[in-house]
């Protein structure tokens, strides 16, 4: 089978990542007989560099042409970078945010899994890892507080920033029944978040939820106010199968999540619309600090092309094969940096490689 993939490397280590994620495809497509065509798309900083704004109308017109978008990492850093002296909206995560909005890409999906082999990357007790946890968070991406009405301005002399938070009915409705269908293919279970004691947003959130979990009577539901489920994502990880949960309060909780699987270097994410077409990324940054010393882990970025091929080309052998070789290359003892145990002891009896070699042993493995 054939099929077209837009890819936006990025910035930092961007090109890094997506290059071994590539590389893991092609492996795929030899083996199973696919064939996997590559569209390169500017996206961010260096989209600011070559045209001079974060995200052109023909990187949205290549993305809308291809089956699937590939991402590596945006943005570099805030503090050193010239793209954070433009505007807000000329900066590189603004690229990122229209994209969702052009692309309708209202469900973010960042499975959070803590592999058995860097339980001792996991910086909580023994006793509160226990047999690991496996939870997929469900993000609202198009909604809330990102994109509400926003302004600056001056009232009675003293400078006052505003953000509008807001949801409707129906951005609730769609993004529930999504974490719904994907918790009656896990272990059956909602937790939603929101904070339903302060913010009419999240009573409308709640009521909705609880509308649409009476068409799925086999899933339980529970509610969590996002200050306790911050605490209980760390005191008791494993107790969380579906987080379902609107915009902001996903972007925090996700990359807690990805915290206590021990790097967020091996969480992968996928945003998806209506339809099979989806965006897929690692859910780290551009880290512009490490970017071309060849260290940066490419797993996060490589199960991100798995979840595309299971999500948006039904290819879930191929997806299979992909995150069974990641599993089999940590059991072989190999490890970039970010998770290399602390322990000097632990540390000799693993091998240290960067993110070229974790690539290659990957598709090895395949």
């Amino acid at each position: 089978m054939e099929f077209n993939v837009g890819v936006i490397k990025g910035d930092g280590i961007g090109p890094e990542i997506v290059t071994e994620a590539q590389k893991v495809l092609d492996k795929i497509a030899v083996s199973f007989g696919h064939n996997f065509i590559y569209k390169d798309i500017l996206m961010g900083g260096c989209s600011i560099d070559a045209t001079g704004v974060p995200l052109t109308d023909e990187a949205i017109a290549d993305a809308l042409a291809s089956d699937a978008v590939l991402m590596g990492s945006i943005g570099g850093n805030t503090a050193t970078s010239p793209w954070y002296k433009l505007p807000p909206e000329k900066r590189p995560e603004a690229g990122l945010l229209k994209l969702r909005k052009s692309l309708n890409l209202f469900a973010n999906l960042r499975p959070a899994y803590l592999y058995e082999e860097l339980k001792e990357a996991c910086p909580l007790r023994e006793d509160i890892i226990g047999d690991g946890f496996d939870m997929m968070i469900m993000r609202e991406l198009t909604g809330g507080l990102y994109f509400g009405a926003r302004e600056t301005k001056e009232v009675d002399g003293v400078m006052t920033a505003v953000d509008t938070l807001s949801y409707n009915e129906d951005e609730i409705r769609r993004i529930a029944k999504r974490g719904f269908d994907i918790a009656m293919k896990r272990r059956k279970k909602v937790t939603s978040v929101d904070k339903a004691n302060v913010l009419d947003s999240s009573r409308l959130w709640r009521k909705v939820v609880e509308e649409v979990a009476a068409d799925y009577p086999e899933v339980e539901l529970e509610h969590m106010l996002v200050d306790n489920a911050a605490m209980q994502l760390v005191k008791d990880p494993k107790q969380f199968d579906v987080i379902l949960t609107e915009n902001m309060f996903g972007d925090i909780l996700s990359d807690e999540a990805s915290m206590v699987t021990g790097s967020i270097g091996m969480l992968s994410s996928a945003s998806l619309n209506e339809t099979k077409f989806g965006l897929y990324e690692p859910s780290g940054g551009s880290a512009p600090d490490i970017a071309g010393k060849g260290i940066a882990n490419p797993i996060a970025t490589i199960l991100s092309a798995a979840m595309m091929l299971r999500y948006s080309f039904d290819l879930d052998k191929e997806a299979d094969a992909i995150e069974a070789s990641v599993k089999k290359v940590l059991q072989q003892g190999y490890r970039t940096i970010d998770i290399m145990p602390q322990e000097a002891d632990k540390r000799a009896a693993v091998t240290q490689v960067g993110t070229s070699e974790m690539g290659d042993l990957i598709c090895k493995n395949i």
